[in-house]
């Protein structure tokens, strides 16, 4: 089995900033792209950062330059550095990796985390 627990989430004032965690654990033989996408109240879920094995990134437009993702391959980990937030970041943010797990089928799989909520209000 695999699983994903997200931690970081909060209330935070305008212009703060926060940093999301994502560790994957379990029966994992590789992971190859990680990511974080959210979900706001009445709208549907969005693309927020990926990152690949190799360190390549992508970005929604909404989000270049004030967020980074990172990830620490030794630990499974994936991260979201949020800067300048603003109301409208506030969201669930869902962590979620493509992961090859040890039992099974031997191929990749997408594994989604739990969610944790993000408000941004003064």
């Amino acid at each position: 089995q695999v699983q994903l627990e997200e931690s970081g989430g909060g209330l935070v004032q305008p212009g703060g900033s926060l940093r999301l965690s994502c560790e994957a654990s379990g029966s994992i033989f590789s992971i190859a792209a990680m990511g974080w996408y959210r979900r706001a109240p009445g709208k549907q879920r969005e693309l927020v950062a990926t990152i690949t094995s190799g360190g390549s990134t992508n970005y929604a437009d909404s989000v270049r330059g004030r967020f980074t993702i990172s990830r620490d391959n030794a630990k499974n980990t994936v991260y979201l550095q949020m800067n300048s937030l603003k109301p409208e970041d506030s969201a669930v943010y869902y962590c979620k990796s493509t992961i090859r797990s040890t039992v099974g089928r031997p191929r990749f799989e997408d594994y989604w985390g739990q969610g944790t909520q993000v408000a941004v209000s003064s």
